[in-house]
């Protein structure tokens, strides 16, 4: 049976590292950035028995909203697939029956999907559904230093949501959102504005379910 010490948590957002960090896990935040994301996780790997995606992520499913909460041990990416072994599964979910999560395979994408139909796409070809730009990448790593990986993510911009091009701007090394360029861009296209007001407000909903995986991943690791 694995013994989930230590566990290693990666993240494209500060905001995200903060809530794993407050239960207590170690985080590396790549800041969507996905060579620097390989290369933090490939440094800190050997020091890890088991590696987590952890943070929010964009939902390729059509029932999911924004908050809900998925579990999952397999990931999907470019026609290769990863899956835990089947008694680590076992134990993830449960976890997810725990907290009332949703299970399914995700998609870890090179880039953000942005629009209604390449995530309708993407859902259809792979099956995943979520996507994020990290969970592929803990996945292979993960595998490949022969320990288990999990996907703890909670569903920020729906299958329906259109995302604006301010939203696509890349963030700051630190994992936070480049304000000045985010301004630059509303005021070059103020119709954005409305629809950036919604995706926060998911956003923020997005970031506060993360609390129950966490203290559920917490509460795993602290009983054994």
């Amino acid at each position: 049976m694995h013994r989930l010490s230590t566990v290693l948590c990666t993240s494209g957002l500060a905001a995200e590292a903060k809530i794993a960090r407050a239960a207590g896990f170690p985080v590396l935040i790549g800041a969507g950035d996905r060579a620097r994301t390989a290369a933090l996780i490939g440094g800190a790997v050997n020091g890890a028995n088991c590696l987590v995606s952890f943070g929010i992520a964009g939902g390729l499913a059509p029932n999911l909203r924004a908050g809900d909460v998925v579990i999952s041990t397999e990931v999907v990416s470019d026609g290769v697939r990863w899956q835990a072994d089947e008694r680590f599964c076992a134990r993830m979910a449960n976890l997810a029956s725990g907290i009332g999560a949703l299970q399914g395979p995700v998609m870890g994408a090179p880039t953000i999907l942005a629009g209604e139909a390449e995530k309708r796409r993407a859902w259809r070809e792979t099956g995943a559904i979520t996507v994020d730009l990290e969970s592929d990448l803990v996945a292979r790593i993960a595998s490949q230093a022969g320990i288990p990986f999990l996907v703890a993510r909670t569903v920020a911009d729906t299958a329906y949501r259109e995302l604006p091009r301010a939203a696509l701007i890349p963030l700051s090394d630190a994992g936070t959102p480049n304000l000045a360029r985010v301004i630059g861009s509303v005021i070059r296209r103020p119709h954005q504005i409305g629809t950036l007001i919604r995706l926060a407000r998911e956003t923020r909903r997005a970031l506060a379910a993360l609390a129950g995986p966490a203290d559920a991943l917490r509460g795993l690791v602290t009983a054994f």
